[in-house]
């Protein structure tokens, strides 16, 4: 009779063995999924998620030189930039491309930049921030401020271009991915 008392108590502990990796893989998983999207932008220890291009919004935008041009970036330095198949009203990256190619949620302005800013309405009604007449996005391969790792690729059906605000980028490409023109070419 005790034995039979006991096996039931050991059969419990080694299910409890079994289910907490199990509880601790889900919760990992649950984890996982529930990020914000931008793991994929966090390559430096020094990056936080607020720093990421994926957070990008308008406000006050400022420039950067990179790769010998002057470039629009975000308040926290991320390159902008603009895709070809877009126009001035509408913007062809949503979904998928969207997650990748963080659109600029918001009015955007820049202080001694040359141009005019507006914003679009997005298919999700969100407002997306323009240059230009050119609806602008981050890169999420930009991992830290001063990379333009997106320009010239041509990715999700089209051309992304940085967004230059003086002169034009120099032609052919380099390591950290700022050759080739910017968006008026």
């Amino acid at each position: 009779m005790i034995r039979s008392l006991t096996r039931p108590k050991a059969r419990n502990g080694l299910r409890m063995l079994l289910i907490l990796p199990a509880i601790a893989a889900t919760a990992a998983i649950l984890a996982a999924c529930s990020s914000s999207g931008t793991s994929a932008a966090g390559g430096s220890s020094t990056s936080t998620s607020t720093s990421s291009p994926a957070a990008a919004t308008a406000g006050s935008l400022k420039t950067a030189t990179i790769g010998g041009a002057t470039v629009l970036t975000t308040s926290k330095g991320f390159t902008l930039y603009s895709f070809a198949p877009d126009t001035s009203t509408k913007s062809n990256c949503n979904g998928a491309c969207a997650q990748n190619w963080p659109p600029v949620h918001g009015s955007a302005t820049a202080a001694g930049v040359t141009g005019t800013f507006g914003t679009i309405k997005r298919s999700d009604g969100s407002v997306q921030a323009t240059f230009d007449g050119h609806p602008l996005y981050a890169f999420v391969g930009d991992t830290a401020p001063g990379q333009a790792k997106g320009n010239g690729l041509n990715a999700a059906g089209g051309l992304w271009h940085e967004i230059t605000t003086s002169g034009t980028a120099p032609a052919g490409s380099s390591t950290s991915g700022s050759g080739g023109g910017g968006y008026g070419y």
